[in-house]
Parts: structure tokens; C-alpha cells; sequence
């Protein structure tokens, strides 16, 4: 199977998912296979709502949309141009998936089929109905992809390397567990911003969106605020208002009630708004309906601070502020060669 062969394969999976990425769901003509899988697909997004309430169908859908703007022949021949892709002996990849977010294993079962492996997915039972209904998308689009497809709940056996994503606690295991493997083991990381008060409402608005998207529980997410001395955070709220809506979904508002009374049993001094709360705070993980936020003296400072900590830091937003900063409101919608915590997996997968 050539590489060309598998980039078409995966751009028709970005033109089906196209149909689901909108707040209409729209059955195109055009696009392969759909006899057999629209129907079923809406299916799956049903299915994947009623079973994790955090997966609305408002992120499941934004969720298909990264994707499908992202599965485009330019942006996959962009991705790969600078690599030497020419496997001649493939190897069984396992992967280990988070479900904190729909389909957030997505990057590493596209990387792993792309240069030419075969993958063995272990999912998170948060996260099961989309990527086996998309996997098989995908064989009937190009049947040599079957054989190469492999989706297990037991324990992962007949792999040559992994990639696996947990906590903190569960990556420690991962690197006792897999340490005989080829591996990239991933744990907690958060994203901050860096705020100097000179920026405008629509930058404060396009925050909000890395702030609030996916309810705040991506690694990607905004988690901490850094601000200059004597900050004032009407802007902010101003900025961050439009999002109120989100205080309806039932797991949000259950988190923002269970922790704002936790900060004021404990008498912590909190600014919120009805829906939301920031919170002055040294650690870089807030947890659900907060920001944790934090005063910087100098840039230069800060800079220091933020390198010595790079091991726990995704993302950086800013404007004008660090080198390989992300524009405000640009968190959620990474290049596909955007790799979490800067390592190259397409790399690290024609090594093996």
C-alpha cells in the first residue's frame, strides 16, 4: 500500500466526516460509502452523547470538524513532505488512548496508518463509538487497510511499540509496563496565557475559546493566566461572558457549584461570575469552571519561570509576548504537525 494510496484514504474519511461538522448534519452526494455509513454514524455521535455526558454535541461535532479541515490532501502532503516515508517491514504499534475529549487519540491512529504500520487501539471507555465506525470508513474506502485495524479491551499483547496517554500516576506505570518497548509515553501537561493588558476585546474574546472549549478538559485548554501587577479583570469577564450558555450543561454547572463552595468554605478569595471563577494560584491544573491565575513582575522573568516548567506546559498563548507562541482562540485547532508535548511521533514511528 503506497503512501498516495493511504493519504486518499484518509482524505475521503475527512470529506464524510465534513457532513457531521456543522450544527445541521447535511448527507452529501458526492461523498463515498454513504449508503452504508451516514446513517450509522449519526448512530455512534447518539451513542457517544448518551454515554459520556461530557461529550455534547456541540464538541462532538467541533471535534469532527478539526478533523475534517484537517484531513485535506494539501494538509497532509504538507505534514509529511519533510519525512522519508518508506517502510519496508512494518511493525504492530499499540496505542493507548486518552477520552477526555472526542476523538482525541485521532492524531496517533492517523500518524501510525499513514507511515505505513499497523495499529492495536486500546481506547479509554470514555471515548468508544466514533474511531471503530471511522476505522471501518476506512477499509471500505481502501480494503488493504483490513488486517492492519486492531481494537482491543484486553490486555495489549503482540505489539512492537507504544503510545500511550494517561495521568501523571497512570504514565509512571506506562514506563514500568512498556519499558522493553519502543514507546512515547504521555502524562499531564496544561496550557496558559499570557496576558500584558494591552489586548483587545476580540483577543480576549478568541482566549475564551481556548479557555472554554471541550468544557475546559483538554490538555490544550487554557488552565492559567498569567497577568501583569495590578491587572484588572473587567475586560476579561466582559470578554468571557458570551459563554454563559455553558452553565446549562449539567456536569459543568455540577463542578462549578461543588467548587465554588469548596473555595468559599476554605475562605478563598475567588472572582466569578455566575458561571466561571478565577482564582489566584500557583499550580498550573484548575480544576472545571476555574482559572487559576497568577502575577508576573517582568517578561523576562516569566520567560525563565516558563522554561524551567516546559515539562508541564502544552501550549503557550500569547501575542508578541514568547517565541512559538499560539495566537489567542488557535489552541483547539492544531496543524497536523502540531505534536503534543513537541514530540515527533511520525518521527519516532520510522525509527522503530
Amino acid at each position: 500500500m503506497h503512501l498516495q494510496q493511504r493519504i486518499n484514504a484518509f482524505v475521503k474519511l475527512g470529506e464524510f466526516l465534513s457532513q457531521f461538522s456543522n450544527e445541521a448534519i447535511q448527507k452529501k452526494k458526492i461523498v463515498e460509502h454513504n449508503e452504508l455509513f451516514f446513517d450509522g454514524f449519526k448512530h455512534q455521535i447518539k451513542l457517544a452523547e448518551e454515554h459520556n455526558g461530557w461529550f455534547t454535541n456541540e464538541n462532538i461535532r467541533f471535534s469532527l470538524k478539526s478533523w475534517a479541515e484537517a484531513l485535506t490532501e494539501a494538509n497532509l502532503k504538507t505534514w509529511l513532505k519533510d519525512y522519508d516515508i518508506n517502510i519496508s517491514n512494518p511493525k504492530f504499534v499499540a496505542i493507548v488512548m486518552a477520552g477526555n475529549i472526542p476523538l482525541v487519540g485521532f492524531h496517533d491512529f492517523l500518524s501510525v496508518l499513514i507511515t505505513g504500520h499497523s495499529v492495536i487501539v486500546k481506547q479509554s471507555s470514555n471515548d468508544k463509538h466514533l474511531l471503530p465506525f471511522l476505522a471501518k470508513y476506512l477499509e471500505h474506502v481502501d480494503p488493504l487497510f483490513k488486517g492492519k485495524i486492531q481494537f482491543t479491551e484486553n490486555k495489549l499483547e503482540n505489539f512492537d511499540a507504544v503510545i500511550a496517554t494517561g495521568s501523571n500516576n497512570t504514565a509512571r506505570y506506562f514506563e514500568y509496563y512498556f519499558k522493553e518497548k519502543p514507546s512515547i509515553i504521555r502524562n499531564n501537561r496544561n496550557s496558559v496565557a499570557i496576558l500584558t493588558g494591552n489586548e483587545t476585546t476580540e483577543d480576549l474574546k478568541n482566549l475564551s475559546e481556548d479557555i472554554f472549549r471541550y468544557c475546559g478538559l483538554g490538555c490544550r485548554n487554557v488552565s492559567k493566566l498569567y497577568v501583569p501587577k495590578n491587572y484588572k479583570f473587567d475586560a476579561f469577564f466582559e470578554a468571557m461572558y458570551h459563554w454563559h450558555p455553558i452553565i446549562e450543561k449539567a456536569k459543568y454547572a455540577n463542578n462549578y457549584d461543588y467548587n465554588k463552595a469548596v473555595y468559599l468554605m476554605s475562605e478563598f478569595d475567588i472572582l466569578e461570575n455566575g458561571f466561571f471563577m478565577i482564582k489566584e494560584d500557583k499550580s498550573y491544573a484548575s480544576p472545571i469552571a476555574t482559572l487559576f491565575y497568577e502575577y508576573y513582575d517582568t517578561k523576562n522573568q516569566l520567560k525563565e519561570k516558563l522554561e524551567i516548567d516546559k515539562q508541564q506546559i502544552q501550549c503557550i498563548v500569547s501575542k508578541g509576548f514568547i517565541e512559538n507562541e499560539i495566537p489567542f482562540g488557535s489552541t483547539q485547532n492544531p496543524k497536523l504537525w502540531d505534536y503534543a508535548d513537541s514530540i515527533d511521533s511520525v518521527e519516532f514511528l520510522l525509527a522503530i
